[in-house]
Order: C-alpha cells, then sequence, then structure tokens
C-alpha cells in the first residue's frame, strides 16, 4: 500500500491510501474535495472509501462531493453517525475494517471531540490519528476533558514504536517552539527541529513521524500525569 499526502486548505493534510494490486484507494479525512478530486483523476484510481476521524468540517468537508463522485462508502464513528455527512459505514472502538485488502483496527480516542477516532493500519505500520496527536503537539480540548486527551494520548504511546504517525495539519515548526521552551535540554527535541526546519525551507511535509520520535520529544506524549498534561494544555492554548 501506497499513502500519499494530499496538502488541502490552508494547513490540512488529507491521505491518499492506494492499492495497486486492484487499483483501489481510500482517503482520510477529505478537508476538500477538489484536490483530491485531482489527485485521483490524475492517477486514474478507484476511490472507493473515505476515512473520518472526526465531524469537524475541515476533516470532511469534502465528504459528499466525493461520495457523489466516485460512488464511494463513507466510513466513521457509530458515535458520530448524526454529525460525519453522508456515513455509510458506522464503527465502534477496537472494531476491525477490512475491505479489499485494507484493513484497520479502530480506536476511540476522545478528547478534541468526543466521537475522535483513528485507525492503525497495524500491517503497514501506520496510524491517522486525525486531531488528537500532532507531531510535537495534541488537539485542543473542545468536547472532551484532559483526562479523555491524556489517556486518549496514552492508548497511542501503547502501540508499536516504529508506528508510522500521520496526523491532520502541518503544525509542527510552530508546535516545536512551545516544546523547546518548556524542555529546553532535550538533545533529541533539538536534532529534531533543524531536521523541520530543513523540511520546511524545501516546502516538504513534515510528516510522517514515528511514534518512537515522538515519545522522545513530544512534551504532551512525555507527561507524566494528568496534571502536569493539563497545565502543559492550558499553556499551549495561549502560546
Amino acid at each position: 500500500m501506497e499513502i500519499f499526502i494530499i496538502p488541502c486548505l490552508n494547513d490540512n493534510y488529507s491521505y491518499i491510501l492506494y492499492d495497486e494490486t486492484n487499483n483501489t484507494a481510500c482517503v482520510v479525512d477529505p478537508s476538500e474535495a477538489n484536490p483530491i478530486i485531482d489527485f485521483i483523476e490524475k492517477n486514474s484510481f478507484n476511490l472507493k472509501y473515505i476515512l473520518n476521524t472526526h465531524h469537524h468540517y475541515d476533516h470532511v468537508g469534502g465528504n459528499e462531493e466525493l461520495k457523489k463522485k466516485f460512488n464511494s462508502q463513507i466510513i466513521g464513528f457509530e458515535g458520530d453517525k448524526n454529525r460525519i455527512p453522508e456515513i455509510d459505514i458506522k464503527l465502534n472502538d477496537h472494531e476491525i475494517w477490512s475491505a479489499e485488502n485494507f484493513k484497520a483496527k479502530i480506536f476511540h480516542i476522545p478528547g478534541h471531540t468526543s466521537g475522535h477516532i483513528c485507525y492503525y493500519f497495524e500491517k503497514e505500520n501506520c496510524l491517522f490519528t486525525g486531531d488528537t496527536l500532532f507531531s510535537l503537539g495534541c488537539g485542543r480540548i473542545f468536547e472532551g476533558t484532559y483526562e479523555q486527551m491524556f489517556n486518549s494520548l496514552n492508548i497511542i504511546k501503547k502501540l508499536p514504536l516504529e508506528t508510522l504517525i500521520y496526523c491532520g495539519h502541518e503544525y509542527t515548526l510552530k508546535n516545536s517552539e512551545f516544546c523547546l521552551k518548556h524542555d529546553p535540554t532535550n538533545k533529541d527535541l533539538k536534532e529534531k527541529i533543524i531536521k523541520i526546519k530543513k523540511l520546511r525551507s524545501e516546502g516538504k511535509p513534515t510528516i510522517p513521524t514515528t511514534l518512537e520520535d515522538e515519545i522522545a520529544t513530544n512534551i504532551f506524549l512525555r507527561a507524566k500525569d494528568i496534571e502536569n498534561f493539563s497545565k502543559l494544555r492550558d499553556l499551549k492554548d495561549n502560546f
């Protein structure tokens, strides 16, 4: 399976997963339709599935147009069935979604929203985290609690260290400034920042990152308890 990063809106990333054995593709969190349509048509892919991590418009904005154009099926969390446009397949926590040669385990990771999920493709060693875990950051807490977000991040931390993390936004450089301010002696973080700046100067994405890398450098994953995490999240909200 190949994974293609599609920049959308101002700083969103949508992801196209492509199985060349049967020319089948799925898209994760289509922020808008046009960039996805352009890529799919240019490559003559068959877009059969649309995977949503949560209901925010910048993650589902392309749902209806893509479904109409390609007759794709839309997949999301059962608990968000009334908020995800045109949803067809409703999944629950720890359920396995399997279609064609695609297979992903669903984890319910509330905090950013109450119905946020991530998709773990174990065979391909990749995780699509939406707006829960970013490179060097985590999502704002809109509908959930600090405890929920902290627990959700700990669910992710239990996956294999080599897991590739694909998140919903290109926030890494800005996130690095906050991490460095509150973790100024972290050598791994300083080395990562050098790489981030080089990638961005070349117009390249900083994604994917690895779980091992994030555990070493992401201050939110390094928080030891809910109290510490909560303080950091509050500080980041006003950074």
